[in-house]
């Protein structure tokens, strides 16, 4: 008889896990506390316009591919993936813009034309970069963060200096143009931390961004999610939507006997739990959580977010498919995150403009968009907070772009710190997860397997390898094999 297994959550890392362990054997059950399969990625639409909810990017492709030939899949067989070109568009303070081509030729060019000799700089960095992805995504990544002999290889003994240095500190070393070094230090963004803290070896992402470029799957990046839910149907896979977890019984052996599911309790063998890792415990008698209140108040977290999702009654110019805007001051902004948590008062803004590229987005001749400003979790959160920001930031796009935009708005709808709560029961609403400092660095992250239950699993961002939807892939795949070991282990005592 198959072992049973519930999953908590549906996000990227549970759904990743369900597969891989419906694969081995396991029946498994994913209970999803929403109406709507995906965690953060779901989809929002209305009149015709389509919202991916949460991750607009899609990065670091090989991961996906790794995923779905796990299953003798490809991304291929479930949707069609195009290379953004451009990938991305940056706005300054100065008022110009850089648009960031799809090719590493022309990046170098355009670092050359920007600062004399960059490139040859750029082509350096993005050297080490890719030597650190390889590194990372082909051995360390994929580590469970037992032990810290996980990290000690050859390879990392040689790089030792850069889990001491930063990325802010590399990148400025030979590149003196701030609108480049804003480029470069950007992508750290995705870890969930100022590249003043986030050590060098992070670099990695450069080559992700540079190197491996900005892809769009036509849909958005809920169609990876429904790839995913198909994938795991096809092995076995149940779900169940409104279900909400009340609570998780544990009997004298230290073992989850069940759950208690919207009041009816459900007889359990195993739980991995991909919802967020705070709320878990909460889940549980207080004698079998492994981390106390003070243990996660003292954690950096990655931001949360005020998005915004609107529909506008006509074409935008002067955009791209992706578009920053670093018109204000960085580490003003990054000040209001991570050192005296505040609504910033002149806040940077990512907006996607996915209709540019994908028609399926808005009806024809008009514009879908999503403007999303970082925030210190645990915020005041108001209506009138939100108003004023989205008034903000309206008014900057405007500016930037040179169009009237305010008078085309068919609708607009926000989400912020009090809904990744409500939804996700985000702890203190944070977006991402545990932020990628040295100090919560893989086997210094929360751990996979609950070192007080017996048969206790966490899986997702707030434990290895860390934030963002490549990770969170191969999160699922670590908590699958942990289990697999871990079970496997038992069965022959």
């Amino acid at each position: 008889m198959k072992k049973q297994i519930h999953i908590i959550g549906s996000g990227f890392s549970a759904l990743s896990a369900s597969c891989y362990l419906a694969q081995a054997g396991y029946s498994v059950e994913t209970l999803e506390k929403n109406a709507q399969i995906g965690g953060r990625a779901r989809q929002f639409k209305k009149d015709g316009f389509t919202f991916d909810m949460g991750p607009t990017w899609y990065w670091m492709p090989d991961v996906f591919e790794k995923f779905f030939a796990d299953f003798g899949k490809k991304p291929s067989d479930f949707y069609q993936l195009e290379k953004l070109d451009p990938a991305y568009k940056v706005f300054f303070e100065d008022g110009t813009a850089i648009t960031i081509p799809g090719t590493l030729k022309e990046i170098y060019a355009l670092f050359e034309k920007e600062e004399k000799g960059s490139s040859k700089h750029l082509a350096t960095f993005l050297k080490s970069a890719k030597f650190n992805y390889d590194v990372s995504i082909n051995d360390l990544v994929y580590k469970p963060g037992v032990s810290p002999l996980e990290l000690v290889t050859p390879t990392t003994i040689s790089k030792i200096t850069q889990f001491f240095s930063s990325i802010r500190t590399q990148v400025r070393k030979n590149i003196k143009s701030p609108k480049l070094i804003e480029i470069l230090e950007f992508p750290v963004l995705f870890l969930g931390a100022k590249p003043s803290t986030t050590p060098a070896f992070y670099n990695f992402m450069n080559y992700a961004d540079f190197g491996l470029g900005t892809w769009h799957p036509k849909g958005g990046m809920h169609q990876v999610i429904d790839a995913m839910v198909s994938l795991a149907k096809s092995l076995g896979v149940y779900f169940k939507t409104n279900a909400n977890v009340d609570s998780i019984e544990i009997d004298d052996n230290k073992q989850v006997k069940g759950l208690y599911i919207n009041g009816v309790f459900t007889p359990s063998e195993m739980v991995l739990s991909g919802a967020d890792y705070h709320h878990t415990e909460t889940l549980l008698p207080k004698q079998y959580r492994q981390y106390s209140e003070k243990y996660w108040d003292k954690k950096v977290f990655a931001p949360s977010s005020l998005l915004f999702y609107v529909g506008f009654n006509k074409k935008l110019d002067n955009i791209c498919h992706h578009t920053l805007f670093f018109d204000t001051d960085f580490d003003t902004h990054a000040e209001s995150i991570y050192d005296t948590p505040s609504w910033p008062k002149d806040p940077l803004f990512y907006a996607s403009f996915p209709s540019v590229t994908d028609d399926t987005f808005a009806p024809d001749l008009k514009e879908a968009a999503t403007f999303l400003i970082p925030l210190a979790p645990d915020l005041e959160d108001t209506p009138e907070l939100r108003e004023k920001y989205f008034n903000i930031i309206i008014k900057r796009l405007e500016k930037l772009t040179n169009q009237n935009v305010v008078s085309d708005i068919l609708f607009k709808e926000s989400y912020c710190v009090k809904d990744f709560k409500a939804d996700y029961n985000s702890y203190k609403g944070n977006a991402y997860g545990l932020a990628n400092t040295l100090t919560q660095t893989a086997f210094l992250r929360p751990k996979i397997k609950s070192s007080k239950i017996k048969n206790l699993y966490f899986t997702g961002q707030l434990t290895v390898p860390g934030p963002g939807v490549p990770p969170a892939l191969i999160s699922g795949k670590i908590a699958s094999n942990l289990i697999l070991k871990h079970d496997s282990h038992e069965t022959t005592i």
